[in-house]
């Protein structure tokens, strides 16, 4: 199975085939709207618009489970994004990251490899064919040296 292979829900609640991003190198972020790492949505949306044409794409993920610091609805967290960061990558449902009963699909497939967030802004990076090919804890930035070298890396693949 491929992470391309999944099926998830945009921020409005519309199917989200990930399919649509076959072929591209993906950067799968839990993001939050009230969490000191919140800035990282600036250098995400830098990340994605630099890089875009080399077949990147930043997909986020908001999420409530880490000190319940995303709880708006779905049009407070786009309108909070544009205005504040002006995100333009998709940004998709509100799901659980964590192992368990209620993870969502998505967050199964990429933590089966033992990496879970243990808090907001959790990076996974996923590769032109669907896999996992790094996971980055909260504290590295977008514009980190060893991310932005594995993006690098699997844009050139």
């Amino acid at each position: 199975m491929s992470f391309y292979d999944l099926e998830t829900q945009r921020l409005d609640g519309t199917p989200a085939p990930l399919a649509d991003y076959r072929g591209k190198v993906a950067l799968v972020v839990n993001v939050a709207s009230a969490c000191g790492y919140t800035p990282q949505y600036a250098g995400l949306q830098r990340l994605h618009d630099e890089l875009a044409g080399d077949g990147l794409v930043v997909l986020g993920f908001p999420s409530n489970e880490f000190g319940g610091q995303e709880p708006g609805s779905p049009e407070q967290i786009a309108t909070f994004c544009q205005r504040n960061y002006g995100v333009t990558f998709p940004l998709f449902a509100k799901g659980e990251t964590r192992p368990g009963p209620g993870q969502s699909p998505v967050y199964a497939f990429l933590t089966g490899g033992g990496d879970a967030p243990d808090w907001n802004f959790c990076k996974y990076l996923i590769g032109r064919d669907g896999t996992v090919r790094g996971f980055f804890p909260s504290r590295v930035a977008p514009d980190d040296r060893r991310l932005r070298q594995a993006v690098n890396e699997a844009l050139a693949d």
